[in-house]
């Protein structure tokens, strides 16, 4: 179950890097830097249900328990390539890191980590795997 939701992982990464350059490339251009990341938000979370949605009975999560461990391992590899990546390979500063999570300056990058966390369970029972 661990390596595959590792592997399912690694094509949600893909997507929400394809999903930030169409943010940079069409939408905010047109709609402005906080519309954009507002757009993007919502299509990643969708994007990430989706996937889910497709892939959960192939992971093979038995329970809810082991499908929140699922979105547990997803959101613990997600903040981490985000920092390490963002940081180190696309070099962002790390306030530019950090500012995606102050809510109070209408970031809402915190729904992609509840939508990667609950979406395995979600998806779970809506496919009736539990």
């Amino acid at each position: 179950m661990i390596l595959k939701s590792v592997a399912i992982w690694f094509v949600l990464v893909v997507l929400a890097i394809a999903n930030g350059a169409t943010r940079n490339a069409l939408i905010t251009p047109r709609f402005g830097e906080q519309a954009g990341h507002v757009a993007s938000t919502i299509i990643l979370c969708a994007l990430i249900f989706l996937v889910t949605l497709i892939s959960i009975g192939w992971t093979g999560p038995e329970n809810a328990r082991s499908a929140l461990l699922i979105g547990v391992l997803w959101v613990v590899l997600t903040v981490a390539f985000e920092f390490i990546a963002g940081h180190y390979v696309f070099g962002n500063p790390w306030e530019k890191l950090l500012a995606d999570y102050n809510i109070l300056r209408g970031r809402v990058w915190l729904l992609v980590l509840v939508a990667t966390f609950l979406s395995p369970v979600l998806a779970a029972k809506v496919k009736g795997i539990f």
